[in-house]
């Protein structure tokens, strides 16, 4: 059998009914970071009902991975990754009015197929390229083709950068997203000689940026409105306000200073906290500004860490105000070779089926459990699907619902990617 053929005959078993089964199924489980237990769960089951052995890894009563492997032969092995949880819960408690005024259709934990597109909650990131991921073991497995190592297919928990929902996991548990899944199945039985992770993009990446989530804290005098003319008076939410426009100017700058190789990091001010809502008459003690910072293989997040510091200090100096920054959150930045066997197996895999030369996207500031994996030490290649371009109203879609639709010829290409790196990786 030539290459060609083994291609031909796993693809045989990558239909369009399949690839929209395995969407649909994801999709319809809600899956908030903390609590990917029940999708994991069902996802072992499908496995196992076409012939893949598989298990359920826990992490706690209500966070685990779901784990499949298709056995080889005395090769290097080669994990096809992609996490399970969503960027948005699909809970109007928690997504509004945080990601949208009201909720969406596109929102919710329920899949709609309009023609070649599936919308709904996660149907793109990541439940599409889970689903590839799962199509993918399945194809191999009902395929026959002899595999040069075993292909392990890894659904992981918590791969977003969040940290706990309330009410969505084991409460006390601070430890659920920024990649804990990923790690747990390397550390546990996993781990292998190759890894490629199913995230958006239609591209390899062979790096990606990691990040540094930071507090900056701006002190105020806690003062009450009817005394606001009597005692000394200074709004904690006001002087926050200046502290975060500044600081927005100056992350435009510092993607521009920290840019390197593929990787151009962004920064954004996430979020405010502070001040009483049972207490409206009465000015905050303290306001909190949460800042992420991506990061590139040249920093550091001590180094941005101590960056932000510096800069935070002038802003203070200026405004006369003691301004504190503290560090909450890092995932240094990753780099495999471009040189690396996997990294080159994916290429040309993307290459035979996209039919025309690769060029790697630049300036990129995605994070994904990719670092998590590579800091482990396996090398690690990126592929994913193109953004849809249209939602099914016919409307671009907005960040949101470019996250909540998918394309099933998009994932059948997907497939065949993941298809033809498996079978043709060889060790580095």
């Amino acid at each position: 059998m030539t290459s060609e053929q083994a291609v031909a005959r796993v693809m045989e078993h990558v239909t369009r009914d399949r690839l929209a089964e395995a969407i649909c199924g994801m999709v319809d489980i809600p899956s908030p970071t903390g609590a990917e237990g029940r999708i994991a769960a069902w996802i072992v089951d499908r496995l196992t009902n076409h012939g893949v052995a598989a298990q359920l890894q826990p992490l706690d009563d209500l966070q685990a991975n779901a784990v499949g492997t298709v056995p080889g032969g005395a090769g290097p092995s080669t994990l096809l990754y992609a996490p399970l949880d969503t960027f948005t819960t699909g809970d109007p408690a928690y997504d509004v009015p945080s990601a949208a005024l009201a909720m969406r259709p596109d929102m919710l934990p329920r899949a709609v197929v309009s023609g070649d597109l599936v919308q709904g909650l996660g149907a793109g990131n990541p439940k599409g390229h889970a689903a590839c991921v799962l199509a993918t073991l399945e194809a191999l497995a009902r395929s026959g083709v002899e595999l040069p190592g075993d292909v392990v297919g890894g659904f992981g928990a918590g791969g977003m950068p969040s940290f706990a929902l309330d009410g969505a996991g084991v409460p006390g548990r601070q430890n659920t997203g920024h990649g804990v899944g990923a790690a747990f199945l390397l550390e546990r039985g996993f781990s292998t000689d190759h890894a490629v992770i199913a995230k958006p993009g239609w591209n390899v990446s062979h790096e990606e940026v990691g990040l540094v989530w930071l507090d900056v804290l701006v002190p105020g005098i806690h003062t009450y409105a009817g005394s606001r003319h009597r005692l000394p008076y200074r709004n904690a939410v006001a002087l926050a306000g200046e502290v975060a426009g500044h600081l927005e100017s100056w992350l435009d700058e510092y993607a521009d200073r920290h840019e390197h190789a593929t990787m151009r990091p962004q920064g954004i001010v996430s979020s405010i906290s502070g001040g009483s809502d049972r207490l409206a008459a009465a000015t905050a003690a303290l306001v909190r500004l949460r800042l992420d910072l991506r990061i590139t293989t040249a920093q550091t997040p001590a180094g941005v860490t101590r960056e932000v510091r510096a800069e935070v200090e002038r802003v203070g100096e200026k405004l006369g105000a003691d301004l504190r920054v503290t560090q909450v959150a890092a995932v240094p930045a990753s780099h495999t070779s471009p040189g690396a066997a996997i990294v080159r197996a994916a290429v040309g895999a993307w290459e035979a089926v996209a039919g025309e030369r690769h060029v790697p996207i630049m300036a990129n500031s995605g994070a994904t459990d990719a670092n998590i994996l590579r800091m482990r030490g396996v090398p690690t290649a990126r592929v994913g699907m193109p953004k849809v371009p249209l939602t099914p109203a016919g409307e671009p879609p907005d960040f949101t619902a470019g996250m909540n639709l998918a394309d099933l010829r998009e994932m059948r290409r997907l497939v065949e990617v993941l298809v033809r790196t498996v079978l043709f990786v060889e060790g580095n």
